[in-house]
């Protein structure tokens, strides 16, 4: 069986890469000593990656919908944190819950996942 075990994403600036997604996510930021990359991780450790500042940033690129519980009140969040909104909350299905697409202040689309 595969699973997804670490996503890296674009980060030119990556403290400013590591003040968005722990203030927006809560998710936990690691510098890793002698090298320009951070690592994050989440609280359940469900799946975790790193902030690449190498790689470029493409709006076209890699799309990860993170869970979320409330999305246009995280969209509101990632607006405050200096990110912008690309999609509003939409409806996939009954069955399928909702989503919405934002950018990070680096210009990586990435989605919000719902249930509700």
């Amino acid at each position: 069986m595969s699973k997804i075990v670490h996503i890296e994403i674009p980060a030119p600036d990556l403290a400013k890469a590591a003040e968005f997604y722990s203030k927006v996510f809560g998710w936990k930021i690691e510098h890793i000593p002698g090298m320009e990359y951070a690592m994050w991780s989440e609280d359940d450790a469900a799946v975790a990656g790193g902030f690449n500042k190498d790689l470029k940033s493409n709006p076209d690129g890699v799309l990860m919908y993170i869970g979320v519980d409330d999305i246009p009140a995280k969209l509101t969040e990632i607006e405050a944190a200096g990110g912008k909104r690309v999609q509003e909350k939409t409806k996939i299905s009954d069955e399928f819950g909702y989503f919405a697409l934002f950018t990070d202040m680096s210009g990586n689309r990435m989605g919000l996942w719902s249930k509700e």
